[in-house]
Parts: structure tokens; C-alpha cells; sequence
């Protein structure tokens, strides 16, 4: 086996492998977390905060760094590098290099829609979403001639990139501000506080179509000859994100 195989391979693994941890305490906070914080009292909920939270969080935000570089490194030598991008015998053109820079532009938008009231109604960001997804799906197909496993794996990175970006911008250093407050005794800013709860929302959302896009692989099935097999399965994956959130709510200690 040649080296780039073996560190291919190895990669891989380890990014799954921060991967699990990263989407583990992400739906630990979301599910298991935030719905036991509202069940204690002021004092509790101070002690776990200040001693738990802390060191949840320093697993949390590195284990979504690392993730993202090492998937950075497969991008560029599985698809860049190994030619899985496009379709077969389709070479590069404008149109496949513009699709990426739109992928990678795309975070900024999200921040600033997120800002507006629109970023406070959670169904109607998702339908506004979706059909963004839709779009960028359809043109990196038609204009930038990538294959499945080329688009799936993009729209993957786009959700890839608004997750990392929620944790380093918004939720961690929200999440400093709260544990600096709330270690002085005084109440959290709740601006700051529902600022928090809106993009670690969103990254749940996000995480489960996004555990879709890493197998992609291993989805080529007869139905991807639809780019609207993708959008169906990230609807799938935001539908039961909300039932499981709907269950978190209702489990008693």
C-alpha cells in the first residue's frame, strides 16, 4: 500500500472518528442538556454550568476543528486531487471553480439571514434553505458538470462550514460571555443566551444531513440520478431531528 493510501485511510478514520464526538456533544447539549437545565433550580444549574459545561465545551469546539481540517485534507485528495468532483470525462471549467467559491461565500449569508427575523422563525429559515440548497444543488450540476458524489459531498461542506463556523463565531465565545457572568453572579445577557440556543439549533438540524453527505459513497443508488433525492433526504433528516427534539422535551429524570 503507498503512503498517501495508508494516510488516506487513516484520515478518514480520524475524522469520523472527532466527527462522532463533535455530533455526540452536539446532541448531548441540544437533547440531554438543555432540557435538564430547565428542570433544576438557580444554584444547580450555576454548579453544572460553571463546572461541567467548561469541559464539555473544550471537547466540543476542538473536536469540530480537527473534523473539519482533516475532512478539508480528504476534499482536496479524494476529490480534488482523485478526480471525484465531475463527471467522467468532464474537465474543469468556470463553472465548477464559481459553484465552490459560492459553496465556500455561502457562511456569510447564512450569518446575516440568520440575523434578520427570519433567523427567529425556524420553519420558515429551514423552507428558505432548503431551497438555496436546491439551487446550488441544481447549478453545480448543470453548470459546474459535478457528479453525484461531487454535489453531495459539496453541499456536505457547505453544512460542514456553517457548523465549525456556528461553534468558533457564535457559540463559543456566547458561551464564554455566559460562564463569565454567571460566575460573578449575575443573570446571563439573554440576547447572548438565545443567540446560542438559535445556532446550536441549527447545527443539530444541519448534523443530521450531514452525516448523510460523509457516506456519500456508499449512496450512489439508482435514485441519485435525481438531484432531488438529496433535497428529500435532507428534509428526511431535518424531520427527525424535530421529533427527536419533540421526545427530548418530554423525558423525565
Amino acid at each position: 500500500m503507498e503512503f498517501m493510501d495508508l494516510a488516506t485511510a487513516l484520515f478518514r478514520w480520524l475524522h469520523i472518528a472527532t466527527g462522532l464526538l463533535f455530533v455526540g456533544l452536539l446532541w448531548w447539549f441540544n437533547f440531554v442538556f438543555a432540557p435538564f437545565s430547565l428542570a433544576t433550580d438557580g444554584e444547580t444549574r450555576k454548579k453544572v454550568v460553571t463546572e461541567l459545561i467548561p469541559r464539555a465545551l473544550y471537547w466540543f469546539r476542538w473536536s469540530a476543528l480537527y473534523t473539519a481540517v482533516l475532512g478539508t485534507w480528504l476534499l482536496f485528495v479524494v476529490f480534488y486531487e482523485g478526480g471525484q468532483t465531475l463527471e467522467a470525462q468532464q474537465p474543469w471549467s468556470i463553472g465548477g471553480y464559481v459553484m465552490i467559491v459560492i459553496v465556500l461565500l455561502l457562511y456569510r449569508v447564512y450569518v446575516l439571514l440568520a440575523k434578520t427575523p427570519i433567523g427567529k422563525d425556524l420553519r420558515l429559515f429551514g423552507a428558505i434553505g432548503i431551497v438555496i440548497v436546491a439551487a446550488l444543488t441544481y447549478y453545480m450540476i448543470e453548470f459546474g458538470h459535478f457528479s453525484y458524489r461531487g454535489y453531495v459531498i459539496h453541499i456536505g461542506l457547505l453544512f460542514g462550514i456553517i457548523m465549525v463556523g456556528n461553534v468558533w463565531e457564535i457559540i463559543w465565545p456566547g458561551q464564554k460571555k455566559i460562564l463569565e457572568s454567571m460566575k460573578s453572579g449575575s443573570a446571563p445577557d439573554p440576547i447572548i443566551m438565545a443567540r446560542v440556543m438559535q445556532h446550536s439549533r441549527h447545527n443539530t438540524y444541519l448534523s443530521v444531513p450531514l452525516l448523510w453527505t460523509m457516506i456519500e459513497a456508499h449512496t450512489a443508488v439508482p435514485a441519485a440520478n435525481s438531484w432531488l433525492y438529496l433535497i428529500v433526504m435532507i428534509l428526511i433528516g431535518w424531520a427527525l431531528v424535530s421529533l427527536v427534539y419533540k421526545k427530548a422535551g418530554k423525558i423525565q429524570g
